[in-house]
């Protein structure tokens, strides 16, 4: 029974993944059709963010209140519901009302099953849980393509979409009894946790979240520009060497779900940060293969470290403390990937291109502080706590 739990929650995170990529991909038809700047879908993005934001550090208290189950049924319907939405809106004010339960039901779903994964499951799990949502952000564009090239309609898109988490709600509502049989039942029945203020290696912890989502939306919004404004490549050519990036992170968490039978999280994080230094290092060089090089090793640096540390909070903070933790790593996270882009963007449109991997190097030395911060608090107050038990 808890291979097919399994199996849903996995699709549940291809769902995850899906409306993701759904805006950027069908914008430039929809801004059209909606007499709107092009710049709009950066607002509407931040609102979803900001929604994201919001529920993730609701999380704990939603997971004590109503369990996994009933979160994940909930934000599913949320989503669908959004999403439904957007194909009967018809004037752009309804984009950014229906991005707020859009942004809340993304939020609490990500919370929910990241934080019974890093409970229940190992370490493989959780690389694969986040390379199936790599699949989902894959997608989409795909499906959107496909509306506007046969219907045409956007809205047949956000129809399509919304359609497939219709029919995972009704799935999820179904297949109540694989948690209850799992235990899920009773995961209202949590140990107290200790205040925030109590909890060693806190602060250290939400900035290296911060700083991994500021890395992995920065590089990527803004690497592009970085090739033709800076490196002198043409455009078509910029975008083939930046997907590469994105494909590294999405394969690279499949790889590494075997290699977690070899090694473990805090190994892996620091194989990560090796691999990014390294690309980043290449990125400076005028060449097109290096380049090509470079990001790949930037995205399959990236691919460990994000699940592994979700996978690390039990053990880094208490299972105790693994709910509050969650929802606010996440909610750092995602300030992270709601604020640095812009800041990003701000800053080499004053200074260049050419500050771009300085940037991304920031980033990362930000990470690798926070991370070895974290592993010599947080680990050294579990460890003291278990000696004196």
């Amino acid at each position: 029974m808890s291979v097919l739990l399994l199996i849903i929650i996995y699709v549940a995170f291809i769902s995850l993944g899906l409306p993701d990529s759904l805006l950027g991909s069908g914008w430039p038809i929809i801004s059209v059709d909606l007499n709107t700047p092009l710049s709009t879908a950066g607002l509407i993005s931040m609102v979803i963010s900001l929604g994201t934001v919001i529920s993730s550090i609701m999380s704990d208290f939603l997971y004590r209140k109503l369990g996994t189950h009933k979160i994940v049924v909930a934000s599913v319907f949320l989503t669908a519901v959004s999403l439904l939405g957007f194909y009967f809106s018809y004037h752009v004010i309804w984009f950014f009302v229906l991005a707020i339960p859009l942004g809340i039901g993304a939020g609490a779903i990500d919370a929910a099953l990241n934080h019974y994964v890093a409970n229940h499951f190992k370490a493989k799990h959780m690389n694969w849980l986040h390379s199936f949502w790599g699949i989902g952000a894959t997608i989409s564009p795909l499906i959107m393509g496909f509306a506007i090239a046969s219907t045409p309609s956007w809205r047949n898109g956000y129809l399509i979409v919304g359609i497939i988490q219709s029919i995972l709600v009704i799935v999820l509502i179904l297949t109540k009894f694989l948690w209850q049989k799992n235990g899920q039942n009773n995961d209202q029945v949590l140990l107290k946790s200790n205040r925030l203020k109590d909890i060693k290696g806190l602060v250290p912890g939400l900035l290296t979240f911060f700083g991994y989502c500021a890395l992995e939306a920065s590089a990527g919004l803004w690497g592009a520009s970085y090739l033709v404004n800076y490196q002198n490549l043409l455009p078509a050519h910029a975008a083939m060497v930046v997907s590469t990036y994105y494909l590294g992170i999405t394969v690279g968490r499949f790889i590494n779900g075997f290699l977690t039978y070899k090694f473990d999280n805090r190994q892996l994080i620091r194989f990560g940060f090796v691999l990014i230094t390294i690309g980043i290092v290449l990125l400076i060089f005028k060449s097109e293969y290096l380049f090509f090089i470079g990001f790949v090793l930037v995205g399959l640096g990236l691919s460990p470290i994000y699940p592994s540390m979700l996978h690390e909070t039990p053990k880094r903070f208490g299972a105790n403390n693994s709910s509050k933790l969650m929802g606010l790593q996440m909610a750092s996270a995602y300030i992270g990937t709601m604020t640095m882009p812009m800041l990003t963007g701000f800053i080499t449109g004053f200074t260049g291109f050419w500050i771009y991997a300085m940037i991304l190097c920031v980033f990362l030395i930000l990470m690798i502080i926070s991370n070895e911060f974290v592993n010599k608090l947080a680990y050294k107050a579990i460890e003291s706590n278990d000696l004196k038990s």
